[in-house]
Order: structure tokens, then sequence, then C-alpha cells
């Protein structure tokens, strides 16, 4: 923990001891969106408030958000580093590297950077298992869709959002031998206007459920119009769709922050490549919607459970390659490094990956 020593007087006099008083931890936020984009910057701005509410005047918290991935980020987290915070969360893929500059010249500075693979000294990386929520959206999509045909809304072709659709058409795939994936991208984290259309042109091409990586409730109120289905992403989305809306995967940032912070005022920090998912509740399932079948929200608790107990890992093999290579063996369930490179669509996917 950070002290201060305040000088009695003007000099050290015989006797006489400094008196030291605590400062807050100083804790820095870098949002990509908007706080106010009801998905992945509303919820890790909601960790930042439980970060708040748990030690109250021992932290003292700032964030910026809006930030574009980046020279600006690196403007962003340099200017935070240089106001005094003594821990930073730079909270999308694209700071990586304005992330791992920055804390070269910051040394005494921890930082910590959500979804990437670069770490140092003082740079420590953490990431959500959000596959383990996609294989859930991907059993319950296989199950309700009656066309035969899911959607994914695509952000940017990165191993975390690649990843995640192939988990999600694994489980489809499981559940119904017949499924397609349609997949369009948009090249944005949060921008409703295109994930409005992209929802639009998914449900043209006889899309009756929408799966979305993207951070606004646009997709979802687009199913509520056209009376198809979608499933919620990063916070609890069900307000916007009450009957489109099958369940949501929520993003729970709170613990990770209050344990980071705790570790950073006991000197126990360390960098480390967290992965937090159902396990240890950073990831939940939220809001399944009461109109859905029995047995829909029958597999979608067991699928659920099974994660979560470690009984089912997604990526065990056998699992091919939609070129036909088979890229985990039978048996072999992908570790997290293999987890963080996975650039490669699983068979069945009949698209391919943009470059």
């Amino acid at each position: 923990m950070k002290f201060k020593s305040l000088l009695v007087g003007l000099g050290l006099l015989a006797g006489a001891s400094a008196a030291l008083a605590e400062d807050p931890l100083k804790v820095g936020f870098v949002y990509v969106g908007p706080v106010g984009d009801l998905g992945w910057s509303y919820e890790h701005d909601l960790g930042r408030k439980g970060l708040e509410e748990f030690f109250g005047d021992k932290v003292e918290t700032t964030f910026v958000e809006n930030v574009p991935e980046g020279a600006d980020a690196e403007r962003v987290i340099t200017q935070l580093a240089k106001a005094g915070n003594d821990l930073i969360f730079t909270t999308s893929f694209g700071f990586m590297n304005p992330t791992i500059k920055v804390a070269k010249r910051f040394p005494n500075v921890t930082f910590e950077h959500a979804t990437g693979y670069k770490r140092s000294k003082n740079v420590g990386t953490y990431v959500l298992r959000t596959y383990e929520g996609r294989y859930v959206s991907g059993t319950a999509a296989g199950m309700m869709t009656k066309t035969d045909t899911i959607g994914y809304i695509g952000s940017f072709p990165i191993p975390e959002v690649i990843r995640d659709i192939n988990s999600t058409f694994m489980a489809a795939k499981s559940v119904n031998p017949n499924v397609k994936m349609k997949i369009v991208w948009v090249n944005s984290w949060y921008d409703p206007g295109k994930e409005t259309d992209a929802a639009n042109a998914l449900m043209d091409q006889g899309v009756d459920v929408l799966i979305q990586h993207t951070d606004s409730p646009a997709p979802l109120i687009a199913a509520e119009k056209r009376g198809l289905r979608a499933i919620g992403q990063a916070s609890d989305m069900s307000q916007f769709a009450p009957e489109a809306h099958m369940f949501s995967v929520r993003d729970n940032w709170s613990p990770y922050y209050i344990n980071i912070a705790k570790a950073v005022m006991e000197k126990t920090w360390a960098p480390k490549d967290y992965w937090g998912g159902f396990s240890d509740e950073i990831l939940t399932i939220e809001s399944i919607n009461p109109n859905l079948p029995e047995a829909v929200k029958a597999k979608i608790n067991s699928t659920f459970a099974a994660i979560k107990s470690g009984e089912l890992k997604p990526f065990t093999g056998p699992i091919k390659d939609n070129k036909g290579n088979l890229v985990v063996a039978a048996g072999h369930s992908l570790t997290d490094v293999e987890l963080a490179q996975v650039n490669w669509y699983v068979e069945g996917i009949t698209d391919e990956i943009p470059h």
C-alpha cells in the first residue's frame, strides 16, 4: 500500500516521528465504448462502481469512455498514468500495444489489459471464457431455430471472436445436425446502426435466432420487431426485447477488480493471465425467458451446469477445421494458450475468416 510521509516542522528533530497518512489507491479505467452502451463498457463500469462500493474511501477511481483503439488509446493511458493512477485497467483488445508501450514508461504503475496476450513486469492480462456462454447460446439457438439457420454478428476477426463463433456453431450442431450459421462482420464493437443493419441482413437470409459479439441491444430490438429470437451480450438485455430475448450472457467484473486492487494494496500483485468463466461467476447466465419451451430451458440450465463443473469443455477433440484438418486431437482440451491462438473455423462453417 502506498504511503506518504508528512514532515512536521522544518526538519527532523530528535525524538520526533513522521506521521504517516494513507493515500487512497487511484484506479483508472479506459473504455472502448460509452458507459451507456448497455453491454461491454457498461458492465466494466458497473465493475468500477463495485470496486468503489467495496473499498469506500480506500480507492479513488476515474474512467475515460469512447476511446478509439490506436494512437488515441496511448494518449489517454499516458494521461491516466501521469495523473498519478496506481492501477490502470485497459478494457479492449486493441488497447494491447498502447498499454505495453505506456507501461514501459511508467514502471511503478500497475496495468491490467482485458482480452490481450502481451504481459510484462507491470502488465497483467485478463479475459472471460466467453466461449462458455457461446456454447450455451449455440445449444439454445440450435434447439429453437425453425429455419435451421442461426446468425452471428461479429465485431472484429480476432481470436476471441473466432473462438466464440466456433463454440456457438459446435454447440448448435450438437443438438441440431442440420443447422447452418451465417456471419456478418460490422468491424466495430459498438455501432447500433451497423448492428441493426447486420441483424436485418441476417434475418433477410432466413436467420431466425441471432447471436452477437457487439455491445448494443440493437440486434435484440431488431429481432423483437420481426418476431424472431436473439440472445443478449455482456449485460442483461432482457428489458429491450421481452418476447425475442432468450437469455443473456452477462460479464460480472466486480470480483476481479476487487481482487486485483486488493493485491496491489497488499503488494502481492504479479503479472498473470487470468481467464474467468462460469466456475468463478465472472460469467453468468441471466434472465432465461419464461416463454421458452421447457425442454430448451432445461437444456440451457444443464449445459451451463456441465460447463461450470468442468464436466463439459467445449474445445475438446477431435475437432476439424472447415478445411478438413484435424486441429484438436481426440481427447485433448485446448489450453488457455491454445485458445488464445484460435484462427480457424470449425468444420461446417462455410464462411472464410476476413483478413
